[in-house]
Formats: C-alpha cells, structure tokens, sequence
C-alpha cells in the first residue's frame, strides 16, 4: 500500500480563465472529485448513507498552496491520503501532480453529522469509513 488513494483528472478548458491556465478554485474542486471517488471506490456504503439523509459530511476547512500553474488538457494527479481524526472530523492530505512534478498541495478536514430535527449533530465516522481511510494512511 502506498498510502494514496489517485483520482486522474483530465482539465477541461472551461476550467481555465482567459489566459490559458486553471482558476485557483478548481483544485478545492478536484479534491471533492477525489474524495467523492474515494468513497464510491473503497465506501460505497457511506454513500448508500448519504443518500438516505442519514449522514452528512461537512467540509469544515480546507487549503491549498500553489506550486505551478496548469494548463487545459492536461492530466492531473490528484492523491489522498489519510491525515488524522479528531472526534467526529477527519483530515485528509492532497497532492496534485502533472507528470510526476507535484503542481499543488492541499488539506481538508471533514465533520461527520447526522441530521435530526433539531439539526445536525455529531457523530463518530462510520466503522466503513474509519477502514478505509486506514488503508489510506500515509
């Protein structure tokens, strides 16, 4: 196990501005895609919950730093891996990178809640969660 889970992603030009290269805020896009590929791939249950209303992932924070520009059609590694859990949040760790050369680097931290009437309340991350992201530890 290397301790990423990889989503490839091929930027489309309606992700790029006026001069050629991506907008900034398509990287946070790309780590949902990922995360939500993740999930798909290795939790399909969670999303089984999430699609009940049994469970809600909440993005509580996310950054990312800016190594070098991209550019449409070109290929995208996006790579997850584990950060650490505290409580009912789960922090995850992202790299993209274009043909081996690390572009970007970001980081997310999630809150498990479970909706009820009188809100959203926390919960511990689901027991398929919590194995797969183990898989996923860098």
């Amino acid at each position: 196990m290397t301790g990423w889970y990889v989503y490839r992603h091929v930027v489309t030009l309606d992700e790029t501005n006026m001069v050629g290269n991506v907008y900034f805020a398509h990287f946070l896009h790309w780590q949902g895609h990922c995360r939500e590929r993740f999930l798909a791939d290795h939790a399909p249950a969670v999303l089984d919950q999430l699609r009940r209303g049994e469970l809600t992932l909440v993005t509580v924070s996310c950054a990312m730093d800016y190594y070098e520009e991209c550019f449409g059609l070109e290929e995208i590694e996006v790579r997850m891996s584990a950060d650490g859990r505290a409580g009912h949040r789960l922090s995850m760790h992202f790299e993209f990178l274009r043909a081996g050369r690390e572009v970007a680097r970001g980081r997310q931290t999630v809150a498990c809640l479970r909706p009820t009437a009188a809100g959203p309340v926390p919960v511990d991350p689901p027991v398929d969660l919590r194995a797969a992201l183990a898989a996923f530890t860098a």
